[in-house]
């Protein structure tokens, strides 16, 4: 029997392209399909690896012409706009540091392409992420998993799927590791098997995101003080927002000893510094929760959590709070917990849920 109609999101990277190759394999009926982002694309950089780019749509339509399926470019730069780019400033704004990669992933590729292949007749939309969808044959209950290759592991951005998009969406590069992704696309000759992997935030130029702050949203960059722990003042900043947790570098002052941001208040206008100690946090609150493995926390819970993609994961317990927040305490103090980022939550290679920083707790 035929295999259903699957729209592929193709940004053209290797990793989106050889999702495509596969799912053709396997007798679906592929749609390949590169979503139009942001007006602010990287189309004039040199060695552009941005993936709203032209020429990202230009190496999906000739990967999607050698596969033999077609291949639509569909205009969703409203909806990022929306979503993504104007919370990637509102949040600066309020001293937080945002997660443009997340916000993305839950409002765009996955509500905004799922809707739109829905009305292409589809069943599916497929990524090239590295995680894992899986059923659990007791329960019933579909779960998000942790890819195999643990340095791609992608399934912290991934914590907003929930039930019903689980049921709509594959990823058949979870079970693969990089080297094998790359290996497949050259056997299958995709032009892009060596293709660089793409930038982190495509539509800041050159990934600066406090010349894009300076040019988008000169208002939220006001004059201030950087001070102690004690208040004691040490220099002076032209914008908190273009300061983060556990930065170093580029504070403009001079110390006895190494001094790090610890925290940012946006009301007193202040970038508090504090020593290497002092950037660790013993717990956090956490709220906009997302369940997967459960339907919501009613008790105290053993996971491991991560703070920040990249980072590794830390012993916690995560009990219910009012007003559904979620306090984490971590069995070893964890460095730059950052207002903003996300903080999921695992058991093994399950994600169990996650949700956004709200306050470290020192």
């Amino acid at each position: 029997m035929e295999k259903k109609r699957v729209v592929v999101g193709m940004s053209g990277g290797v990793d989106s392209s050889l999702t495509a190759a596969l799912l053709k394999e396997e007798g679906y009926d592929v749609v390949g399909v590169t979503m139009r982002l942001a007006d602010e694309s990287r189309d004039l950089e040199e060695n552009d690896r941005g993936c709203c780019s032209l020429s990202a749509v230009q190496d999906a339509r000739r990967v999607c012409e050698i596969i033999g399926i077609p291949h639509y470019v569909m205009d969703f730069k409203a909806l990022f706009r929306e979503k993504v780019i104007d919370y990637f400033l509102a949040d600066y704004a309020r001293g937080r540091t945002p997660n443009p990669c997340i916000a993305c992933n839950r409002y765009v590729k996955f509500e905004g392409l799922l809707s739109r292949a829905m009305e292409l007749g589809a069943s599916y939309v497929a990524t090239g992420h590295y995680a894992r969808i899986e059923q659990d044959a007791r329960s019933g209950r579909w779960l998000l998993k942790k890819g195999v290759d643990g340095q791609k592991d992608q399934s912290y951005a991934l914590y907003h799927l929930n039930q019903h998009s689980l049921t709509h969406f594959l990823m058949p590069l979870g079970r693969h590791t990089k080297t094998e992704t790359r290996a497949m696309a050259e056997r299958l000759q995709l032009p892009v098997a060596q293709k660089p992997d793409s930038q982190e935030i495509c539509f800041v130029p050159r990934d600066d995101y406090k010349a894009y702050l300076r040019e988008k949203e000169p208002a939220c960059l006001q004059p201030g003080e950087i001070v102690d722990l004690s208040g004691r003042v040490l220099g002076h900043h032209e914008g908190v927002p273009l300061y983060t947790i556990g930065q170093r570098k580029g504070l403009g002052i001079a110390a006895g000893r190494p001094l790090y941001v610890v925290r940012l208040d946006t009301q007193r206008r202040q970038v508090i510094v504090g020593g290497a100690e002092d950037v660790f946090s013993r717990g956090l609150i956490a709220g906009d929760l997302n369940w997967i493995a459960i339907d919501a926390l009613q008790e105290p819970m053993d996971v491991m959590a991560k703070v920040r993609y990249g980072k590794k994961e830390g012993a916690a317990r995560i009990i219910p709070r009012p007003q559904g927040r979620v306090e984490v305490s971590f069995e070893e103090p964890q460095r730059a917990v950052t207002p903003g980022q996300s903080v999921v939550f695992y058991r093994g290679d399950i994600v169990v849920g996650g949700g956004v920083i709200e306050q470290p707790l020192p």
